[in-house]
């Protein structure tokens, strides 16, 4: 078992040596490109699951009323637009969250707007909801053959106002309904000007309850009730963070997410003329993991498991989320680990949250 996992590791360290030769964007296009490529070859879906997959009963997570066939989601923001969720499904995630979607397509800020930062294993982004747009996406679900868990990752447009805010999100919520398996309310990207101040706790109630007001029309006509997350930050100050918790109990709140990207800066390796040059962003990888940890921890310990909790942020290994889960998430979701430590992670923290239970 040591041996296969040098292996895999030498390899993966090889390939990614390659890809980041590239900047992110277009390494991210050619590795899907590829990977689409590969799932598409007679067997190639075959050898993906064979190699990245771990299917077993005791792997099973219940959280919020899904049942998902393991605890290791894909984050936000890898497949904005689902494009690649059969793909994707492959590499042995249990569940996949597109998005961020948006009513209308828009480009996102300009480019460069994504930047490694190698010796701290992170990542630095201000995309800016660069998305298709929600109808666009819809098109691309319909046509989804795997049975995976998707969840949607909703947010609003650059050019809506935060008084309008709630229209676009439900504008979102209503166009998806009927193809995922739950929502996530994204308040907490600092790449799209004042939209956290949205997680101010009147602003949030109105689009959380008005979100949930279009659930219960959906009930009403047969539709089951799909579940609302929000997605915060880890930036947030306790009070925040109180605001938060007593709005998630007054009414009843699905889930949260917990946390999106950071602001800060402290405790890189890189330099600070780096640093300088890249700009702003929202900071992701191995240092966000001890703020997000904080900001779950803070969360889990209020809330005492009346409101299941989604630990993302800064896993990079089977220890960091099983770090997540002792803290109390119910399940764990992957993004910047992913790519520093490739698919084969995704197999590794399933398997140890078996061995776990």
């Amino acid at each position: 078992m040591v041996k296969v996992f040098l292996q895999y590791h030498f390899m993966y360290n090889f390939i990614k040596s390659i890809l980041f030769l590239w900047s992110p964007e277009k390494a991210h296009s050619i590795t899907m490109s590829l990977l689409t490529l590969a799932h598409k070859l007679p067997g190639g879906r075959w050898l993906l699951e064979k190699l990245f997959c771990y299917d077993s009963p005791k792997s099973t997570v219940e959280i919020a009323g899904i049942t998902l066939k393991n605890g290791v989601g894909l984050a936000a923001g890898f497949d904005k637009d689902a494009k690649y969720i059969d793909v994707l499904a492959s590499l042995g995630f249990g569940y996949i969250e597109i998005g961020t979607l948006t009513p209308k397509a828009q480009p996102g800020n300009d480019k460069p707007r994504l930047f490694r930062l190698p010796k701290d294993e992170a990542l630095i982004n201000r995309m800016g909801f660069n998305n298709g747009g929600v109808d666009a996406a819809v098109e691309r679900l319909k046509k989804v053959k795997s049975d995976i868990i998707i969840g949607g990752n909703i947010g609003k447009n650059k050019n809506t106002p935060n008084e309008d805010a709630f229209d676009d999100y439900a504008y979102c919520f209503e166009k998806l309904y009927n193809h995922v398996h739950y929502f996530v309310v994204n308040v907490s990207s600092p790449n799209t000007p004042g939209l956290r101040e949205l997680q101010e706790k009147p602003a949030l109630k109105k689009i959380l309850t008005g979100l949930q007001t279009i659930r219960i029309k959906y009930m009403e006509t047969g539709q089951p009730s799909k579940p609302i997350f929000l997605k915060i930050a880890p930036d947030l100050t306790h009070s925040q963070l109180d605001d938060i918790i007593d709005l998630a109990l007054e009414i009843n709140l699905d889930g949260l997410v917990a946390t999106n990207t950071t602001i800060s800066r402290a405790g890189l390796i890189t330099s600070e003329s780096k640093l300088s040059v890249i700009g702003n962003g929202g900071l992701s990888g191995k240092p966000l993991k001890i703020a997000s940890d904080e900001v779950l921890k803070y969360l889990a310990d209020k809330l005492q498991n009346k409101v299941p909790i989604m630990g993302v942020g800064g896993i990079h290994s089977a220890t960091d989320a099983l770090d997540k889960l002792n803290l109390g998430a119910k399940t764990v979701q992957l993004y910047t680990g992913f790519i520093y430590s490739g698919p084969g992670v995704i197999k590794q923290i399933v398997k140890a949250i078996e061995n776990k239970k």
